[in-house]
């Protein structure tokens, strides 16, 4: 490869078709000069020469976009026969023959040619003119972006700067946000909780009729939510465990394996089916199945269990009917299970449970939050499953209904959708992963937050429509979300471990093109509860440890109560 001529970099006035003298750093896309030429082009991408000594005039001009021309995630355009093609740079290496800079270039999408300016507007995905080897590469200006990031008339919510600049405002299309599912990724430590609330606040800001259900394993977000949403914990849920079908009841009743596991399944399909019979609800539907959410009492259903026991003969052991038993009496007097095995959810609520979890109406308060982080952890998985189940299993019998679509967060994801590899054959998983693949049909979307994107189970995060990723330092989880994550983004991809805290890549259907943004600053009442402590200043003072102690052994020992 030859050494660029000079002239080449010269740019021609489109009104008076002569070559006007540049200088860089003029505000407008006409005066600002090529910074390379393109070599070859292929199918979503070419590669390009890149001048270096334009490189260096460009880092000194003031406008941030042209600053950052060339490097790898930057943006640049190339003059087509009819408008402008915007491209992303993947990756640089230097071209020893012309002592330039070779790096090849992701194309985004393009837009019309502004006649008096020469910038780009009515920009769009995809490309359908494209341009020939020897075409001149510009850096996009701050003035191209606005242009490009404007929104162009849906429904949005402002979240951030678009990077590099301070004033361009990074949005998000909510309806395509939500229409096709989002998963927010990011490593611990890198705000990912506070960004995830200032997105739900954006949203119940934008819609307070809305009905958004978030899981919250760890009692993050009732801080970030206490007078925007509903918080509901061990204290105040009470769901109902006759809500549960019968794949989670036995979850929750069966605690055998292999051959036995079976044999106590098929008690306890038989004696449920029974005891769910019992309610004069099931004599008004007529017939019912073991799934059906009819009210029972769980003292019937041990009545039955024994019932089922005394007919044995001899020969038949009757440690089944023991385990069944044991196990339910075991939940019934156990205070940790009393948000849903207590006496006192016999009756028919489950309308008013919906309602109040699905926020009908929502009375301002658009957001559930469900804050698990006191539930016993070997039932954690099944009340998850229970709630997911129940926003599914609503849109499906609701769809005579009008659609009110629900979102449903959760935190912490890949302990809910594991991969193959983690996988426990648990309901919760295969509802989710249901909700994944059917839930938009019905009206449904799913919010995915995780800091290990690589452990989520294959092919969930492929059915999320936009990917927000903040920093990840995991090797394995940085080339699971680059298999994710479309074509031209690969540029932005490059830069997802070098990401400051609180700054994130946005790629998919919720965005105009691939983007990074800097997140808003949060109020601070309006933050979770996720603050990392702070060991050198809490260790700095001293005084009440023993009464924090004794305080804390009697909450212990008496759960909570």
């Amino acid at each position: 490869m030859t050494e660029m001529p000079r002239h080449e970099f010269e740019t021609t006035s489109p009104a008076e078709g002569r070559v006007v003298p540049q200088a860089a750093g003029h505000a407008s896309s006409i005066d600002v000069q090529p910074i390379g030429v393109v070599l070859e082009i292929a199918g979503a991408g070419s590669q390009v020469v890149l001048d270096l000594q334009r490189l260096t005039e460009c880092a000194r001009d003031g406008d941030p976009s042209i600053a950052i021309a060339g490097q790898v995630g930057s943006q640049v355009k190339i003059k087509t026969e009819d408008g402008w093609l915007l491209a992303s740079v993947r990756d640089q290496k230097q071209d020893r023959r012309s002592g330039g800079i070779l790096a090849n270039i992701d194309f985004l999408g393009e837009g019309d040619e502004e006649k008096l300016t020469g910038r780009i507007h009515s920009f769009r995905r995809g490309v359908t003119r494209y341009p020939i080897p020897g075409a001149m590469v510009y850096p996009a200006t701050t003035a191209d972006l606005r242009q490009i990031y404007a929104s162009d008339g849906r429904s949005a919510i402002q979240i951030g700067t678009v990077y590099p600049t301070n004033d361009i405002r990074a949005g998000l299309y909510v309806d395509a946000l939500l229409g096709k599912h989002f998963a927010l990724l990011g490593s611990t430590g890198t705000g990912k909780s506070t960004s995830a609330a200032l997105i739900l606040h954006r949203i119940c800001d934008s819609a307070p009729q809305g009905h958004i259900v978030m899981i919250d394993p760890h009692g993050e977000y009732s801080a970030a939510f206490k007078t925007t949403g509903m918080i509901f914990d061990v204290g105040n849920l009470q769901m109902p465990y006759w809500l549960m079908n019968f794949e989670e009841h036995c979850e929750v009743f069966v605690t055998s394996s292999g051959n036995d596991r079976q044999e106590d399944s098929d008690i306890l399909a038989k004696c449920l089916l029974k005891a769910r019979s019992k309610n004069r609800l099931a004599e008004q539907i007529g017939k019912i199945t073991v799934d059906s959410p009819i009210p029972y009492l769980l003292s019937d259903l041990t009545s039955l269990i024994t019932d089922e026991m005394g007919k044995l003969d001899k020969a038949t052991s009757s440690a089944p009917f023991m385990r069944l038993k044991g196990k339910i009496d075991e939940l019934k007097t156990d205070p940790r299970y009393q948000f849903m095995f207590s006496g006192m959810l016999v009756g028919d609520t489950m309308a008013d449970f919906i309602s109040k979890i699905f926020r009908m109406p929502g009375a301002g308060k658009p957001i559930s939050i469900i804050d698990v982080s006191g539930v016993p952890s070997d039932i954690t998985s099944t009340v998850v499953a229970v709630l997911s189940r129940l926003v599914f299993d609503f849109a499906i019998w609701g769809r005579d209904e009008r659609t009110r679509p629900i979102l449903l967060v959760c935190e912490e994801a890949h302990r809910y959708v594991p991969n193959e590899k983690n996988a426990d054959g648990s309901s919760v998983g295969r509802i989710l992963g249901r909700i994944a693949k059917e839930g938009r049909k019905y009206g449904i979307s799913l919010g995915l937050i995780t800091q290990r994107p690589s452990d989520l189970a294959e092919g969930v995060l492929s059915q999320c429509g936009t990917i927000i990723s903040m920093r990840l330092n995991n090797d394995r989880d940085q080339a699971f979300v680059k298999a994710a994550m479309p074509e031209g983004a690969r540029g932005f991809l490059d830069s997802i471990p070098a990401l400051r805290n609180r700054e994130c890549i946005i790629c998919g259907e919720g965005v105009a093109i691939p983007i990074r943004v800097s997140f808003d600053t949060l109020d601070e009442t309006r933050r979770p509860a996720s603050e990392d402590p702070s060991f050198t200043e809490l260790w700095r003072s001293s005084g009440g440890e023993e009464d924090a102690v004794l305080r804390t052994v009697q909450r212990w020992r008496s759960q909570g109560k």
